[in-house]
């Protein structure tokens, strides 16, 4: 009479041939470890990363440099405020250290100053888009007051043409911007991923 295995020896049997491979979650521990270190370079630049890729194993060198250039690869947008041009900046000169061609360090500078100009126009087209606007709010606030009998003053926020009106404005400026953005991110990628 054969005897019946328990579940245990069963799962056993079948898991024999699989063995942990050392490699790939040392792989896998690096990249992680290179994220953890582009988040602290975008929180403190002072900090550097070319000390940290010194220091790391020339088998995980690899992995390291993939985890810093993912963190820092998302980090290549337009600006939304002033504020978020120093972090696009240093994202750059993260990029730099991780990619080391110096084209990429050229094409970057120029993306810099033309994120500059974005802000700037963006900033023109907010005031020109509320100018040509005004006449149409101030005629809907004197309707509005009318009906209601008392002064009305409407955030143009809230007025749905408005927002369409601003919105269809923005995107067209935005658009010509991201273009710039997106082929930053494709020269970066094409740039790391060279020997």
């Amino acid at each position: 009479m054969s005897r019946i295995k328990s579940a245990l020896e069963l799962a056993l049997e079948r898991t024999e041939s699989v063995k942990s491979d050392k490699g790939s979650i040392d792989q896998f521990e690096a990249k992680q470890r290179g994220k953890k270190l582009a988040n602290a370079f975008l929180e403190n630049p002072k900090d550097g990363l070319e000390g940290e890729l010194k220091k790391a194993p020339k088998e995980q060198l690899g992995a390291l440099k993939q985890g810093i250039f993912d963190v820092l690869i998302a980090q290549v947008t337009l600006p939304v405020t002033k504020d978020d041009e120093k972090r696009i900046e240093t994202a750059g000169k993260g990029l730099q250290v991780v990619i080391g061609d110096s084209r990429f360090g050229a094409l970057y500078k120029q993306f810099l100053q033309a994120l500059s100009q974005y802000l700037g126009e963006t900033t023109q087209y907010d005031e020109a888009i509320r100018r040509q606007y005004a006449p149409k709010l101030r005629q809907k606030e004197e309707e509005l007051a009318r009906r209601l009998g008392r002064h009305v003053q409407i955030d143009p926020f809230q007025d749905p043409e408005f927002v369409a009106f601003y919105n269809q404005n923005m995107n067209a400026l935005k658009g010509n911007y991201q273009a710039m953005a997106d082929e930053v991110r494709k020269q970066a990628t094409e740039l790391f991923g060279q020997p």
